[in-house]
Parts: C-alpha cells; structure tokens; sequence
C-alpha cells in the first residue's frame, strides 16, 4: 500500500481529533443568523463566555436588524461595553444592520461576498455564519485554526485568506464547518500558544509539529 497523500494524512488527522472532540460546536449562543451575526461580530477579541454574557440583554432590546438600525449608539455601547473595542463594534452593528434593513429586506445574506460587504463583517464572520446558521460549508480561520494548520504541516501562508484556500483545498467541502470547530477545540485545549502541550497530545504521533520548538 502506498504513501498516504497530503490530503489522505490530513484526513486521517482531522478524523482522529473528531474522534476526541465529538461534541466540537459553535460555542456563541444563538437562535437565529441575526443573533450568530451579531455575537460573532462582537467576539473579536473577546472570549465566547463574555459574549455570551453580554448577548441576551443586547438581543432581547434589539432582536432584529430593523430594531438595531435605529438604535442610539451611545446605548449600544453600553450594552456591550464588556466585550472590548466597544465603540467601533457598536458602530458596525448599527451600521450592518441598517444595510441588512434597507438592502435585504432585514434578512442575512447567504452569499459570502455580500456578508463581507456588511460593515464590521469579515471572512471569518461570514464563514462562521454560513456554516453554522444556514449550513453552508465555511472555512473558518481563527487564530487556533491558523496556528494548528501551520504546526500540522496544513499550509505555510500567515495570512488568513490564504489558509483559509490552503485548508479548502486540502479538506473536502462537507467537513470545512466542523473541522473549523474541531480545530478550535484542540487549540483550546491541548495544543495552545506559545507552548503545546504535546505530552497529553492523543495525536502528537501524527503531528509534524512544525514550528513547534519545546512543548510540554
């Protein structure tokens, strides 16, 4: 039998951190894409916990892009003060909303590059919206996926937009969602920044470790 191939090795690798993170999710709350939109835009830099925190009261005063639009700044701010870089984000939540009023009838688009047209929206948003309101496979890269592909040998780019076609390529469509999820569990976890902790690594006998200089 032959070599695996880079694609067959990553498989194999994201199937076994399957297997240990079976219940791997998006861990924002939320019931609808308006709500995963808005705490997804208000977890840059910010724990999912804190949002979480801080979401309930936000949507239950703005449960929709129409309330949001006509929302004043200042009490926005206020609600998600906690969340850090509170202005900028409360300004982008008005502003994304009044779009999604006035261009889409109050709905969230489907399409990823009207999403990233949507102020405060990046890729990363978008994809984590795609994949987890509307079940269109989305390629999230985040700070641990960035990390875990690099140490898994999974591409050498640094920025996200490139990981994110690296990892596109290198993974079937139907898994980018969960694998984006899986990912991020392990970075959580075991195989953290700076320092690894390879020692409890259930798949550290099939990890490259690149960049990886000590580890635990």
């Amino acid at each position: 039998m032959g070599s695996l191939t880079d694609r067959d090795a990553a498989i194999v690798l994201l199937e076994r951190l399957e297997q240990v993170y079976p219940e791997a999710e998006c861990a924002l709350n939320h019931r609808n894409p308006w709500q995963l939109l808005v705490a997804t835009m208000l977890s840059a830099q910010c724990t999912d916990v804190r949002v979480n925190l801080v979401t309930p009261s936000l949507f239950e005063r703005f449960p929709s892009p129409g309330a949001m639009a006509d929302a004043d700044l200042v009490e926005v701010e206020a609600l998600i003060r906690s969340t850090g870089f509170f202005r900028n984000k409360a300004k982008n939540l008005i502003g994304c909303a009044a779009v999604l009023s006035v261009e889409y009838g109050g709905e969230v688009p489907t399409d990823l590059e009207q999403l990233v047209a949507l102020p405060g929206v990046g890729r990363k948003t978008a994809n984590v919206v795609l994949g987890n309101a509307f079940g269109i496979p989305g390629m999230v890269v985040d700070t641990h996926v960035k990390r875990l592909a690099g140490r898994f040998g999974w591409t050498r780019a640094e920025d996200p937009v490139k990981i994110e076609k690296d990892l596109q390529q290198l993974l079937p469509e139907e898994r980018w969602t969960r694998a984006g999820h899986t990912l991020i569990a392990h970075g959580r976890t075991l195989c953290k920044a700076p320092t690894p902790v390879c020692s409890a690594c259930p798949i550290a006998d099939g990890c490259p470790r690149r960049g990886v200089t000590r580890s635990k």
